[in-house]
């Protein structure tokens, strides 16, 4: 059993930053693939970025340029700093492990409000 734990969410104004983190716990952190993902109101939850066991990323055209992903294997944490927040970043954001190719964990989620 996977657990994830997110913080760092909360109020900020458009323009600002944020830097998320997700602590894991229950399996070999640095073979897993994390991710974030986001879900706003009335909407499904999107991928946002991810970022595999050897370090290489990937992101929402959203994100590009504006979020990265990053990873600490000794701590088992993953980040996503995020600078440039727009309102439409506005969403709850989770926090995903994929272990073994096939099993998914999500945290349980953390609010991003971006004012404008």
């Amino acid at each position: 059993q996977v657990q994830l734990v997110e913080s760092g969410g909360g109020l900020v104004q458009a323009g600002g930053s944020l830097r998320l983190s997700c602590a894991a716990s229950g399996s070999i952190f640095s073979t897993n693939i994390m991710g974030w993902y986001r879900q706003a109101p009335g909407r499904q939850r999107e991928l946002v970025a991810r970022i595999l066991p050897d370090g290489t990323t990937n992101s929402a055209d959203s994100a590009k340029g504006r979020f990265t992903i990053s990873r600490d294997n000794a701590k088992n944490v993953v980040y996503l700093q995020m600078t440039n927040l727009k309102p439409e970043d506005t969403a709850v954001y989770y926090c995903n492990a994929k272990v073994g190719g096939t099993l998914n964990y999500w945290g349980q989620g953390t609010q991003v409000t971006v004012s404008s």
